[in-house]
């Protein structure tokens, strides 16, 4: 992997708490705000969703997704310092195998979230990240390929 790119991404994940999701049903894109966390190793994104959503339910028919992170102000320097970056991948809810260990990364980037990822009708998600594109200056866009099948070829 390129250095200067994974710590550029690795940068701007720790940084945000909220990213955009999309998913999609029937050929028509949704796209919902959703509070993230990533894993160490960059390779899974979690985010926390009712199961009554239509996120939810677009997830149980396709599950490619991806989810868009960026760090703008709304100010006249994002054009030239803003960055965007694009997870490609699959998402599908956490097993009960899994869920304390990705409950504990999730808490620790958004302990306000614990009472609602603890209800009952909420499911714990994993994106598991195929690709990451991160776009600079809105013109420099830099790739990151990950393990896995690419779901946008």
């Amino acid at each position: 992997m390129d250095d200067t790119l994974q710590k550029l991404i690795h940068e701007l994940l720790q940084q945000q708490n909220l990213g955009v999701l999309a998913t999609s049903a029937a050929g028509h894109p949704y796209t919902t705000l959703v509070g993230f966390a990533a894993t160490a190793d960059m390779k899974q994104l979690l985010f926390a969703t009712h199961r009554a959503t239509r996120k939810y339910a677009n997830l149980s028919v396709d599950q490619r997704v991806s989810l868009l992170i960026d760090n703008r102000s709304n100010r006249a320097e994002d054009f030239r310092i803003a960055a965007a970056l694009t997870a490609f991948g699959t998402a599908r809810e956490v097993p009960a195998e899994e869920q304390d260990g990705m409950r504990a990364i999730f808490f620790a980037k958004h302990p306000m979230l614990k009472e609602f990822v603890s209800s009952p009708g909420c499911a714990l998600c994993r994106i598991s990240v195929q690709r990451y594109s991160l776009v600079r200056r809105f013109q420099d866009v830099m790739e990151l390929v990950l393990d896995g099948p690419d779901p946008c070829p």
